[in-house]
């Protein structure tokens, strides 16, 4: 937040130049927030990572309106006013179009709030904290940043050098753009719709080629290597190799605590959690750390052990990235050859890291048969059969022994060296009738079978979950695509699929997502239709979407980011973003040709006024949002991808709005004068004809 208030500031002094100019806008950022942390008290909200991330975008967003405001102000108070009567002035001027720009980016983030599942509760925090913080800079900017314009801003007859520079810079920067724009309305306008055209088939073309998941992997200091022993070993079994897993763990320098959890939730089964030191004390991320501990599980000979790292989102510790459920009435034999053809299909596909089901149809068990009819001649019932082995086999607690306040249970068992086979059975002896000693072995038939260890179900009918890893070039996205194509080709009739934990949670919040960015963009339409009063000015306004939208992916891709929650919510935002540009020009041209100004002449007066105040606002915007796209430490991987999308957004689509808008409004602009409908009112008909004009 600090490094996002310096660049904002920087910006801002460099743009005007006065240390009293550069003080309005940056009173804005602590009121704003202060505004929100106050409306996210009122809500309920908490301080956490989300609310956070949106108050750094929010830093670059609050002084977007304060800018625009202070910079007319001073335009007038350059051009000659005073500073009261340059206040009032301006605040005229530019009061409907702050109105218009704060509506539109709250209005973006209105569908986001109410997107269902665990995505729209996490993300609910950070689009109504980000809209909070928008409604209250925009109060702010139209009240306080005029207020203090009128007594701090000065006419400066003296400039250093440095405002000399910096302004003769900027008013070659405006005049030059004006010429440019000029000659582009004249004579390349069907040229500028060609290159608008061509961003709309570029996101047509990038966005398949674009990875998907659900949130990108996250460094969070822990990795978790499941165990799983062979069906039917004992915990001294699980224990010596997950010894092994310890020992791995202690060679790396990154961890300073490991911790094992075996017999959870069968003696077979079990975890090792390694702990790494802080993020600034070691050069290696979790993320490459496990990736090289896998070829070391992998030369372990006895178990299957897997690393996983902590999924970001808050689903289950030990989730993996891929779990694709095979669904069938079938008999668990049957699945279970299906299973095995997927499997084999899975492992020639290098992007999936050491694939897992649920379904195993070899634990070894034993099967004790008794002799019913023997039994009741000797005198022994079924029951005192059982009793014993379990017993001597299982343990029981037969009472409890206290000291010292402390209380134990006395359980009875066979010592280990005499459970571990079948034949042990035979030394187990049981009272029959006069208290004779007879032999377990002489009353039942012990034979070895198997069993499946667990037989699951999901959604009511027979099933079996394939889970796995990826690696680190292959995407979520990607991997169900290839097990939906693979899964086509092998099920049959009778067979389904569906996914579970995070694939499930991916594939619903990307139709959700979806649905969520066509209804901002119907909102901001709304909003702009409501308040220019007309249907084409929005539609010229938001013409600048797809060009914002095509920097960001391009960004994005060139970055190595995909399309996951974070990077999409960016790609909203960015829809409310660059909209801001759109309605700065259309709203003073249509001013000027209230005035009178001839159509052409308007749109390039306005546009080259509203150019400062343009550049400003994004790069208040873009360099608010560097610190996320060069984020380090704990979380830094999913704010670098929202980062990067509004930096590479709003700058690609900035250099092309200030052509583009132009040149459609130049188009579709309406031959009528826009301004409020200034006919008289008649109260009758027959004063219609007596009405002036």
């Amino acid at each position: 937040i600090v490094e996002a208030v310096v660049l904002v500031a920087l910006v801002i002094f460099v743009f005007l130049r006065p240390f009293r100019a550069s003080i309005i806008p940056i009173v804005t950022i602590p009121v704003s927030l202060i505004g929100t942390f106050a409306m996210m008290a009122l809500a309920g909200f908490t301080i956490n990572t989300l609310t956070l991330l949106a108050l750094v975008l929010a830093i670059g967003l609050v002084v977007d309106d304060a800018i625009v405001m202070l910079e007319n102000i001073f335009r007038h108070i350059e051009e000659g006013l005073d500073p009261f009567s340059a206040a009032i002035k301006g605040a005229k001027e530019i009061g409907f179009a702050i109105v218009a720009m704060s509506l539109t980016l709250a209005a973006v983030f209105a569908p986001l709030a109410f997107t269902p599942g665990r995505t729209g509760k996490l993300f609910s925090e950070f689009a109504l904290a980000l809209a909070g913080a928008v409604l209250v800079s925009g109060f702010v900017a139209l009240t306080l940043s005029p207020m203090m314009s009128s007594l701090l801003l000065r006419h400066n007859p003296n400039p250093n050098r440095f405002d000399v520079f910096m302004e003769k810079i900027l008013t070659g920067l405006s005049n030059g753009y004006e010429k440019l724009l000029t000659l582009v309305l004249k004579k390349a306008r069907w040229l500028v719709v060609l290159v608008m055209a061509s961003c709309g088939v570029g996101i047509v073309l990038v966005y398949p080629t674009m990875k998907q998941e659900l949130s990108p992997l996250e460094d969070r200091g822990t990795i978790l290597a499941t165990v799983t022993a062979p069906d039917g070993s004992t915990l001294d079994y699980t224990d010596k190799y997950a010894k092994s897993l310890e020992k791995i763990g202690s060679a790396y320098p990154e961890f300073d605590r490991i911790f094992a959890n075996l017999g959870n939730p069968t003696v077979a089964q079990g975890s090792v959690i390694y702990r790494a030191v802080d993020w600034d004390q070691r050069n290696r991320t979790t993320l490459e750390i496990a990736r090289e501990m896998q070829g070391k599980f992998n030369g372990i000979a006895g178990i299957n052990a897997f690393p996983i790292t902590p999924p970001s989102l808050g689903q289950g510790f030990r989730e993996r990235p891929v779990n694709f459920v095979i669904q069938t009435s079938d008999s668990y034999q049957n699945l279970n050859a299906v299973t095995r053809q997927m499997l084999d299909a899975i492992a020639k596909n290098p992007g999936f890291i050491a694939p897992d089901v649920d379904l195993r149809l070899n634990k070894p068990e034993l099967r004790i048969d008794v002799d019913r009819v023997k039994a009741t001649e000797l005198g022994v019932s079924v029951d005192v059969v059982a009793r014993a082995i379990e017993t001597m086999l299982g343990g029981r607690a037969v009472t409890r022994y206290k000291r010292d306040a402390e209380q134990y249970d006395v359980i009875v068992q066979t010592q280990a060296s005499g459970r571990n086979a079948p034949d042990d059975i035979d030394n187990i002896y049981v009272r029959g009738r006069n208290d004779a000693v007879i032999p377990l072995s002489a009353l039942v038939k012990v034979r070895e079978s198997v069993s499946p260890r667990e037989l699951n179900h999901f959604g009511q009918r027979r099933s079996v979950s394939i889970t796995a890893n990826l690696s680190p070039d292959y995407a979520l996205g990607d991997a169900l695509k290839f097990l939906d194509a693979t899964a086509a080709g092998i099920l049959k009739t009778g067979y389904t699929t569906e996914l579970n934990g995070t694939s499930r949670e991916f594939r619903s919040s990307q139709g959700a997502l979806v649905i969520v960015f066509v209804l901002a963009l119907f909102f901001i339409f709304l909003v702009l239709a409501a308040q220019f009063e007309s249907f084409i000015d929005p539609f010229v306004i938001m013409l600048s979407v797809p060009l914002s939208m095509f920097g960001a992916l391009i960004t994005l891709k060139m970055t190595g980011g995909t399309l996951n929650v974070y990077s999409q919510i960016g790609l909203i935002t960015l829809v409310g973003l660059i909209t801001k540009h759109g309605i700065l020009i259309v709203e003073f041209t249509n001013q000027l040709r209230e005035q009178g100004v001839d159509t052409f002449d308007a749109i390039v007066k306005a546009a080259g006024q509203r150019l400062r105040p343009i550049l400003m606002t994004t790069g208040a915007m873009v360099l608010g949002a560097l610190p996320l796209a060069l984020a380090k430490g704990a979380g830094a991987e999913s704010r670098i991808q929202i980062g990067w999308v509004i930096v590479g957004g709003m700058t690609f689509g900035t250099l092309l709005t200030v052509f583009v808008v132009p040149t459609m409004y130049s188009l579709f602009a309406r031959k009528s004068v826009p301004g409020p409908n200034k006919k008289d009112v008649v109260d009758s008909p027959s004063e219609a004809g007596h009405a002036h004009p």
